[in-house]
């Protein structure tokens, strides 16, 4: 599938990173769904996750979704790195390709925040919502922002990524490089590293679903007839198709630093930067996820004021919170529409 033409992009200049480096000319590209209201009170913030575009968001919007758009005006951003918003693949020297700075969860929320405060002119939040490194962001809003987000519901992801996960994301670009076309991140666009994306591709396919969703021929569900055609038919496929590999390790970067105690002021002390969370908090992982166990997230909770884990059930692992079974998404909705309906934090008490 190609990258989606229909983002809209937010300018947001010369954009300094947690890192130090500055990005000149920076975007943000992202979609709204529904009508922002006159008090501008019907703000969801819905980031994107790994690799994913705005309408790989699409799957939990709908009228007959609690993401409703005849409600809520639904803003989602495009990760910086994901090749839309400003990444490898469209930044000009000398922070093209493999030089691209690091970028943290921290910054996604930045310029994240410069969109809703300065485009739409919001100063309070109604939910953030995201899944995998959506859920990470989600954390992040809640912790750099606490005085605007009313709730927050992350789903299949973390406030900090665990050594077990780290180990996962560095296999993965271990494979990718090892290719000789890699050629140190300055592969031609017209002889991408196919090996390495191949091999990244089979490594993903082991982590991705559950040891239970293989033993049962769960990808029967999703058309493909034969363990072989899944792992051509939608991991090669889905890595192969537009996804440029300097963009795929920049964010992977975002993601094995997650830490939200690397919020500036609290010293990298995850803990209190999980107990300054004001807002209602549903996490919601998936029973047999295995790179966001829902012991992490039973782990965070214990520091949240307001926060509650409900668990996914299921075989489907870490893509129960990807849209791509009707009844892992029920769970899911219904757990937001839940959190709407609760009272949200807000300043006044």
């Amino acid at each position: 599938m190609p990258a989606p033409t229909d983002a809209e992009y937010f300018e947001l200049g010369d954009f300094t990173l947690q890192g130090g480096a500055t990005l000149r000319g920076a975007t943000l590209a992202y979609k709204t769904y529904g009508t922002l209201n006159a008090d501008k009170t019907n703000v969801i913030v819905y980031p994107t996750w790994y690799s994913g575009w705005h309408t790989d968001n699409e799957w939990l919007i709908g009228t007959d979704k609690a993401l409703n758009p005849d409600e809520w005006f639904i803003v989602v951003p495009n990760m910086l790195g994901n090749g839309l918003s400003s990444s490898p693949s469209n930044t000009p020297s000398p922070y093209d390709r493999a030089r691209f700075p690091a970028v943290t969860f921290y910054d996604q929320v930045e310029a994240q925040h410069a969109l809703v405060t300065e485009k739409f002119g919001a100063s309070t939040i109604a939910l953030v919502t995201g899944w995998s490194m959506g859920a990470g962001q989600t954390y992040q809003w809640a912790v750099s922002h606490p005085e605007m987000v009313q709730r927050a519901a992350p789903f299949c992801g973390s406030s900090k990524t665990a050594p077990h996960n780290q180990v996962f994301l560095e296999s993965l670009i271990a494979a990718l490089t090892a290719d000789a076309a890699w050629a140190d991140g300055d592969y031609s666009p017209d002889a991408l590293p196919v090996k390495g994306l191949r091999a990244f591709a089979r490594v993903y396919s082991g982590w991705g679903f559950s040891q239970a969703f293989y033993w049962d021929e769960a990808w029967r569900e999703m058309g493909f007839t034969s363990l072989d055609d899944f792992l051509y038919g939608f991991w090669e496929n889905f890595f192969r198709d537009g996804r440029d590999p300097n963009n795929l390790i920049t964010m992977l970067r975002t993601w094995h630093s997650g830490n939200v105690g690397n919020t500036p002021s609290f010293g990298g002390d995850v803990e209190k930067a999980l107990a300054s969370i004001r807002c209602p908090l549903l996490a919601m992982p998936a029973e047999k996820d295995l790179y966001f166990p829902p012991e992490d997230e039973q782990w965070a909770t214990q520091f949240i004021a307001h926060g509650e884990v409900r668990v996914i059930p299921g075989v489907w692992g870490h893509f129960a919170g990807g849209g791509p079974n009707p009844v892992d998404t029920a769970f899911i909705d219904a757990g937001i529409r839940d959190l709407l309906a609760r009272p949200g934090y807000s300043p006044q008490g």
